[in-house]
């Protein structure tokens, strides 16, 4: 059903109702100006009346997977398993589909709790190859994303962030299977994978903030219908007012 099982039979327990408040008020702003970082999201929900300190804003954040976009040092420390390759794409003219393809994750607001969104995308089309819920940050719905849309093509390059999902042997080894290059964002550089940070904006926007997902299947009904509008039916300024499929196809 392209959806987790953990997130499927999903019950949200242990989330108190102001902090989804203050996640759902992050997402948004987040998505609006993702150069934002925990002292200036603190800041601005203190403007906006709520009353919060820094380390709260850093652990829902962290529980999220936010992570600002800019510059800044290196003071995490890699899993000794993991493996992070360089960021290939700088300069690269992508003139074709099935050149480079990326994948990341956000957050997704369902009733009283939350679920994470996973997505393949083509940076030449814009189409999305495959896209997952789960309810964890454990690798097994990036990989299932990812052995999904390698069942009907596969780029010559992948790129992602240098988060664990993407690092772990599981994600990589399919990749390296297929003798596909693998190129990783620099630390906090999230705007290294724009393609994917432009469709995060278009899918909250068009679909998630205008819905009131109940449950992880309701979430996941929708948003197969919005992909497949998305897809097939959405017409791109960039694509000289085309859809993705007509561009990947």
């Amino acid at each position: 059903m392209n959806v987790s099982k953990g997130s499927l039979y999903y019950e949200p327990v242990g989330i108190d109702p102001y902090s989804l408040e203050l996640m759902d008020l992050i997402d948004r702003q987040f998505t609006e100006s993702p150069f934002y970082g925990s002292r200036r999201l603190t800041a601005w929900l203190n403007r906006q009346g709520y009353p919060v300190n820094r380390k709260r804003i850093q652990r829902l954040m962290r529980l999220m997977g936010l992570e600002a976009i800019y510059p800044k040092p290196n003071l995490s420390k890699k899993r000794k398993e993991h493996e992070v390759y360089p960021y290939l794409l700088k300069g690269l003219r992508i003139q074709k589909p099935d050149f480079v393809w990326s994948s990341d994750i956000t957050y997704i607001r369902v009733g009283r709790g939350f679920v994470y969104l996973t997505a393949i995308i083509d940076w030449f089309s814009r189409y999305v190859l495959s896209w997952r819920l789960s309810n964890t940050l454990e690798p097994a719905f990036c990989v299932e994303a990812l052995n999904e849309a390698l069942a009907s093509s596969k780029p010559e390059i992948f790129n992602t962030d240098q988060g664990s999902q993407y690092t772990s042997k599981d994600f990589l080894a399919p990749l390296k299977e297929h003798g596909i290059k693998i190129s990783m964002d620099s630390k906090g550089r999230a705007l290294d994978n724009i393609f994917v940070e432009r469709l995060w904006r278009t899918v909250k926007y068009e679909e998630v903030y205008i819905k009131a997902y109940q449950s992880a299947r309701d979430a996941f009904q929708s948003l197969k219908a919005y992909f497949l509008f998305y897809n097939n039916s959405r017409l791109h300024q960039a694509l000289d007012y085309r859809t993705p499929a007509e561009v990947h196809l």
